[in-house]
């Protein structure tokens, strides 16, 4: 069987330009051999990429078009190539890097090339993951510098010292309070904290 896994790190990100690579080697892929995450290369605690991990047999092939779909984490890129290659005796096809095709030259020299290539692909991979967290962590560190706030703005509640008021006499109950001021009861506790 050939199966294809696509990876893409959060939902607002689109999977078309790996989904028509795949497509263009191998056109007649059932879609549902397609297996498709949209969240973090970080480990491999995905879920279509553990069914499909679960599905593959000795003899069939894991189309990728890049390392970098796999995953980001250099130990765990090794980690699952060798689990797939060796262990389940699947082979892995990358698109992106004809090298890396465990289908050709499994010979020693083959096999040996193969490893060489993707160790240095699996740190390129983990090495820009660092670098992306670094500059987002940089951006957000020269918004902050600016005055720019982050997270959800606070509610303005001018009426919630009245209500508050009328809460702790008694004359109205929190789920009453909560009602009149569109809020929830965690929200109300966070708010007389606040007040407090």
């Amino acid at each position: 069987m050939i199966y294809a896994y696509l990876r893409v790190s959060s939902t607002d990100q689109n999977l078309d330009r790996q989904y028509e690579a795949v497509m263009k080697q191998y056109p007649d892929l059932k879609k549902g051999n397609i297996f498709a995450d949209k969240q973090s290369g970080k480990d491999f605690d995905r879920p279509e990429y553990q069914k499909l991990k679960n599905l593959l047999r000795e003899g069939d092939l894991l189309v990728i078009k890049s390392i970098d779909r796999l995953g980001r984490n250099y130990k765990d890129i090794r980690r699952e190539w060798e689990d797939i290659t060796q262990n389940i005796k699947a082979d892995i096809k990358v698109l992106d890097m004809p090298l890396l095709d465990t289908t050709l030259h499994k010979d020693l020299l083959g096999t040996f090339i193969s490893d060489l290539i993707l160790q240095i692909l699996a740190y390129v991979a983990e090495n820009e993951r660092i670098n992306i967290k670094q500059r987002q962590a940089e951006g957000i560190a020269a918004a902050k510098a600016r005055g720019v706030k982050f997270g959800r703005p606070k509610k303005v509640m001018p009426e919630l010292e009245k209500i508050l008021k009328k809460q702790k006499e008694g004359s109205i109950t929190i789920t009453k309070a909560c009602e009149m001021l569109g809020i929830s009861r965690t929200q109300w506790y966070r708010l007389v904290n606040e007040v407090a």
